[in-house]
């Protein structure tokens, strides 16, 4: 049994505290995930602290049901809190970041961060379920079956988010 089985059995079972080594195991990669995602580290650390208040509530309140790994339903948690926050952007102004204040988790060069600021740039431009599917595949490097399970759709529906996504990015690029 895996760390984190363990940690969503005890938590399960009645001890609240061992849901800290499930966040102290996945908050990094959440929060990375959901600030390639929305672009922004403020509103990623935002969605990943909801998603854990979602992941506590189900795991004590017995309807997390296990069908997925732990840290393929966090995952899939972040992605829709994060698509539901690009969503949201209409609606409440976003404090506009920099893309070194981004967590894209890339230290170092000047040209990575160059890099980084364009794809970003290019990302705002795809709706919000083509810029979660793209992340999730070109940047977190998950295979279709497996963003299918994370956003909760077919992988048909993956597919044509990322080929829609495709299309758009060359239509921008002029190529």
């Amino acid at each position: 049994m895996d760390d984190l089985d363990d940690a969503v059995r005890r938590v399960a079972a009645g001890d609240a505290a061992a849901f800290r080594r499930i966040v102290a195991a996945t908050s990094a990669t959440l929060v990375r995930l959901g600030a390639r995602i929305t672009g922004s580290q403020s509103e990623a650390e935002d969605v990943v602290q909801e998603a854990y208040v979602k992941a506590f509530q189900a795991i004590s309140g017995g309807r997390f049901e296990q069908r997925a790994k732990v840290a393929t339903w966090l995952r899939q948690i972040v992605t829709h809190g994060a698509i539901d926050a690009l969503r949201g952007r209409a609606r409440r102004p976003v404090p506009s970041e920099t893309v070194d204040d981004v967590g894209f988790g890339v230290e170092g060069s000047a040209d990575a961060r160059v890099a980084l600021a364009e794809l970003d740039d290019l990302l705002r431009e795809l709706p919000p379920e083509q810029r979660a599917a793209v992340v999730l595949q070109s940047v977190e490097g998950h295979a279709v079956s497996e963003i299918a399970v994370i956003m909760g759709c077919s992988e048909g529906a993956v597919e044509q988010r990322l080929v829609r996504a495709r299309a758009t990015l060359r239509e921008r690029l002029g190529s």
